[in-house]
Parts: structure tokens; sequence; C-alpha cells
């Protein structure tokens, strides 16, 4: 008996030959996830903390956002001066009536923080943004601030003042060997002028004020004393609350420890506030380095133009999901790379559209393909690769790696759009095909897997829900609808409307050969006018009738859009005709009375004996240079008119 291991020799020779050495494949390397680094302003390679665990616990990095009202100011800038706004009227009732600064309830700041927390969770919910693992409060971790501002003041980067605050003190910091001071933006440390108005903008003019408390103009307030009307804690300085920056550097370090693979924020946070962070945190441990990775996300543009008071272009994100699905926002942040400048404008709303209608189209007909042809768990199923499914499967195994690389790229999520769009078009391209044959069926199964990977990545972005099969789940009036899943309404409705479509198919064909018009017009109207009122799409392709179940509102919309077109070729097309008319009008009009009618006329006084102008309407004579272009549009018409002449006297 011959040993696994070996291979029988040749009936030649009768004997037996050693096997041949098998060589193990050499394998590709994969791309490795390289990241945006604020603190080298470059690509770099991402190596978490602990390798390991990040290979079997999707949370084993530690990522700090900073913070949740600021992330909500970068979102839409016109909560700001909404909040100021409520907190007047909700202030009114504690305003001191005499002097209008002194509060006497201090818990109004308690109850305004929860107002605009609660409607920064649900408007993160509309977008379909995943809650946080861990929220933090400043009002909740003031022990523990206190207790950070003592140890920064022991290892000695931080002083107390006569007025009760505590200062982090900046020259000693940056001058001790392993510690480094503006370590995002140090060219900031070294320009005066922007360092001052950074630090207006962060401390406030009251502690600006104070610098002749301050050891150094760089120095910020780790502890601020309170003023009457002021929120305030007790602490050992005295009543005060925490400085802008500390309480980031508290709650991180109580939640996260010593060190954090990813910190992300604004890119307007960088300095002060994301400086001053990280030295407050590299002072309490007394360590050379907290984050590895600073990721600063982009600004938001409105129209190609920062959001401000004085052009009036604030958008809130409730406003902006009056107009827009939170599907179609998400899309247009997608287009964008993370750290891009974001613009959302109706342009850029369009290009969002535009995708998520060519993805669901896509959708819809594959979905289409697989209620007709598609039996799971049966071997017709599966068919024979000719050449387009081998050049299809080709072209989706190459988008696939090419999505690879680009998501390893920094998240390069617009690259990753651009080639989702590619793979529906071939995707497309193939099934345009294959009806062009007869008797031929696109490969199911092929088609399926395309639009699972396209849901599962989208799924992935947060576009897609995660409970959904293929595609976009049905949505009403802009929201999905979760008591009746999209499973669930197709499984009940297509059934019936396949029979229907089946059924229209029949009395199409049969009126196509008797040549009855009045029916084909019936099932016309059926298609356009009554179906889309229900939600439902038919579309005569080359094969086949394709139903599609889509919401209401997109359909009625599709339909004005529709009609729109069709009105403004129309008005073009009549524009034309009138512009053609006019012009062989104009080639009636003899050569000698061409500048004597019409505006023409205005133009001009005195004219030769052809009809020429020689002299203006001001009574200034004509140039010569003016004579020699209306000689030539003179012999121009006088060659139309004759030509126009001489076909009248031939018919």
């Amino acid at each position: 008996m011959v040993n696994g291991a070996e291979a029988v020799g040749s009936v030649a020779d009768g004997g037996r030959c050693p096997q041949k050495t098998w060589k193990l494949p050499v394998a590709e390397q994969p791309p490795h996830l390289y990241l945006y680094n604020s603190f080298t302003r470059k690509k770099e390679l991402f190596v978490p903390l602990k390798p390991k665990q990040c290979a079997n616990v999707n949370v084993a990095v530690k990522k700090l956002e900073c913070s949740l009202l600021q992330s909500e100011h970068q979102e839409s800038e016109k909560s700001k001066n909404e909040l100021l706004d409520a907190a007047k009227d909700v202030l009114s009732d504690w305003l001191d009536s005499l002097y209008r600064h002194t509060v006497s309830d201090l818990a109004v700041f308690d109850r305004l923080a929860k107002k605009y927390e609660n409607e920064f969770l649900y408007d993160m919910a509309c977008l379909n943004v995943l809650p946080p693992t861990v929220l933090t409060r400043v009002s909740e971790y003031v022990p523990e601030i206190i207790a950070y501002v003592e140890k920064i003041i022991d290892n000695g980067y931080g002083y107390a003042t006569k007025d009760g605050s505590v200062y982090f003190d900046t020259v000693k910091f940056d001058n001790t060997e392993k510690h480094c001071y503006c370590k995002l933006v140090p060219e900031a440390f070294s320009d005066n002028e922007h360092l001052m108005k950074n630090m207006r903008e962060s401390e406030g003019d009251l502690s600006m004020g104070n610098l002749q408390s301050k050891r150094n103009v760089t120095d910020f307030a780790l502890w601020k004393a309170s003023k009457d009307g002021e929120p305030y804690w007790n602490s050992p300085w005295g009543k005060g609350r925490p400085g802008w920056h500390i309480e980031c550097s508290a709650m991180s370090s109580k939640i996260c420890g010593s060190s954090l693979d990813i910190h992300a924020g604004g890119f307007d946070l960088k300095f002060p506030h994301h400086d001053n962070e990280i030295a407050q945190v590299e002072a309490y441990y007394d360590i050379e380095n907290w984050v590895n990775y600073f990721l600063h996300c982009g600004s938001l543009r409105i129209a190609g133009l920062k959001m401000s008071k004085s052009l009036k272009n604030f958008i809130t994100i409730r406003e902006a999901l009056k107009h827009y699905s939170a599907r179609q926002l998400r899309i247009l942040f997608l287009m964008h790379n993370w750290n891009d400048v974001l613009d959302y404008s109706a342009a850029s709303m369009e290009r969002a559209l535009q995708f998520e209608k060519i993805s669901n189209e896509f959708f819809l007909l594959v979905k289409d393909y697989l209620r007709r042809h598609y039996k799971p768990n049966s071997s017709e199923s599966y068919q024979k690769y000719d050449d387009g499914e081998l050049l299809l499967v080709g072209n989706f195994s190459k988008i696939k790696t090419e999505i690879n690389i680009a998501l390893c790229d920094s998240v390069d999520t617009r690259t990753v759009i651009e080639k989702l769009r590619e793979l529906i078009g071939i995707g497309n391209a193939y099934i345009n095909e294959m009806e062009k044959k007869e008797n031929c069926i696109p490969n199911c199964l092929l088609l399926r897997n395309i639009a699972l990977y396209m849901t599962w990545l989208l799924k992935i972005f947060g576009v897609v829900p995660r409970n959904a099969d293929i595609g976009f789940p049905i949505e009403e009036n802009g929201v999905s609808n979760h008591c009746f899943s999209i499973t669930s309404k197709e499984e009940l409705l297509m059934p019936y409307l396949t029979a229907l479509v089946d059924f229209r198919e029949n009395v199409r064909k049969v009126a196509r050969e008797q040549k009855i018009i009045e029916i084909l017009e019936e099932c016309d109207k059926l298609r356009d006018e009554v179906l889309p009122e229900l939600g439902v799409r038919l579309e005569d392709r080359t094969a086949q009738t394709c139903v599609k179940l889509v919401d209401r509102e997109t359909l009625l919309r599709e339909q004005e859009q529709k009609k729109a077109i069709e009105a403004a070729k129309e008005k073009e097309k009549k524009r034309k005709q009138c512009e053609k008319a006019e012009k062989e009008a104009a080639k009636r009009i003899p050569p000698w009375e061409m500048f004597k009618q019409g505006k023409e006329a205005e133009k001009f006084l005195r004219y030769d004996d052809k009809g020429i102008p020689t002299h203006l309407a001001n009574g200034e004579e004509i140039s010569k240079k003016q004579r020699k272009k209306l000689e030539k549009l003179y012999e121009m018409q006088q060659k139309s008119y004759e030509q126009v002449t001489h076909e009248l006297l031939s018919n």
C-alpha cells in the first residue's frame, strides 16, 4: 500500500519515484490601513496599541471624540445662536431685574444643557448615527477634574492665583525635555498675534484681562474662579468651575487611561483646545506621548461659503432633514472624504440624489430578476459562466480590491462611492447585453452576490439599515418604516403585482397584434398614472416587464421631473421654431429696407440711395469702419433676399 505522502511510480519502469517537492504559495500582502495624522500632517501606517485584541474585538481601539456639544456646533453652527436665544428665554425668570447678571437658581444651567443634549441625541438618531459607547458630562466629573488639576499642580505644571483660579504653566511645560507644547500647531506658539486671538476666543475676555496674575501670556485656565450668578463648585481654591480644556483630559483619562489610539475632532479645535488637552494629559501622567493618531474632520460649507450670521446661511440638521432623507445626507457625507471640506448645496445634493437613484434602480432590477428566476437551494440557480459572466465576475473582483485599497487609504469613501457607481454601470451593461439575446436570462446568482456586497458595504456606512436584505428599504415621507419591513412588504405584495404585470403583458400582446390603440393607451395609463400613486413602478424592458416596489413620494417626484423635462423640451422646440420663422421672415426684407425697420430704425437718422445708413440717430456721421460693417450686412441680406425671391418665382 502506497503512503498518502508518496506518489505511485510510472508504469514504464515499474518502480516508485519520490513525490515532487511542494512549494508554499507566496501570498500577496494585503493593503495596510493608513490614516491622515494631524501630528505629522500626512498619512501614517495605523498601528493600534493592542493589535491582538483588535484582531478579535472590534472595540479594542481606544478612540475619543471631543466633544458632544462641540460636535453639534460643527454639524450646524446655527445651534450657537439658537442656544443663546433659548438661554435668554429660559433664564428670564431667574435674571435679576436690576443688575441682569445675577442668577439665583443655578439649576437652570443643568436644565439647559440637558435640553440640548437630548436634541443632539435625537438629531444623531435621525441621521442613523450609532450611539456612543460612553457619553460623559462635565457636571458629573467635577470631583475627578479637581483631583486632576491638583495632580498637574503637584507635578509642577500648574499654579493657583490670588483670585482662586488655576493656570497651566505653558513655558515650564515646553522647557521640560520630555514635553512639547502645541504639538498639533507648533507655529501658533511663536505667532503672538494668532496666539492672542485664539486665547481670547478660548479663554474669554475676562480671563485675558487677568494677565497680571498669570506667569506667562500663553498660560490657560485649568480652573476658573466664578463670579456672582455664574455656575460654581467648591474646590481647594474657592468657588469656581472647570476651564474649557481640562474636562476633556480628565474624563478621557478616567475612561481610557493614559493612552489613546485615535482622538478625533473638528479641525478648528486643533489650537488651542486640542493642543491644550494634549498638554494637560501629558502633564498629569508626566509622559512623552498620549495620543498616537489625531484625526481632524473638514469644515462644513454652505454652497461654497462658510456659515456666518451676516450671510444668513445657517442650516440645522432638522432643517436639512425637511428637504432630504438621512440616507441622502449620509451619501453626501460619503462623497466627501472625512478630512475634506464638505460642501452642502443644491448641486452637491443633486449628485447624492443621483447616486441614490442609480443604486436603488440597480437593486430593484436585480430583485425583480431574483423573484422571477432565482431558486435558492436549487441546482438550477448555478449556471455556467460564459464570456459575459467571466468578464463581470472579473470586474467585480477587481472593484472589490480597489474598494479595499481605498478604505485602507485613510478611509477614502469618495473613491469607494465612485467604484460602486462603476460597479453599477458594469452590472447594468451585463443585464442589457443579456436582454438583447433571445431566451437568455442573466446569471441571477452572480447579480445577487454583487447586490449583497453593495448592500453590505452601505450597511457599514450607515446608509442601509442592518436588517435590510438587498438594497434600500422603502421610506414613507423620508422616514424608514420600521413597523413593516421591506422584506415583508415585498413578500406580501409582489405575487399580486407579478400576476398583474403578467396579465397586462398578455393584454398588450393581443392589443398589438390586433392594433387596438385604446387598450394599449389604457395599459400605458396603468403604468404611468395608476400604479405610481400606489408606489409601484413598471418598466417595459426588451425581455420582460420589470416591476419595482418604490415609495410613493419618490415616484410622484419622478413624474413631476419627467413632466418638467418634457415641458422644457417643448418650450425649446417652440423657441427654435420661432427663431427659424424669424430668420425666414428676415430673409424676405429688401436690403434697402433692412436698416429702416424695427430696432434698426431707432439707431440711424439718414441713409444713402441704397438704404445704407450715413448718420447715427444722434446726428453723428457714420465712420468708415462702421460703413464697411454695414455694407457687408447689406450684401449678405441682398444675397438672402435674391435667393428667397428666386425660390418664390420658381414655385
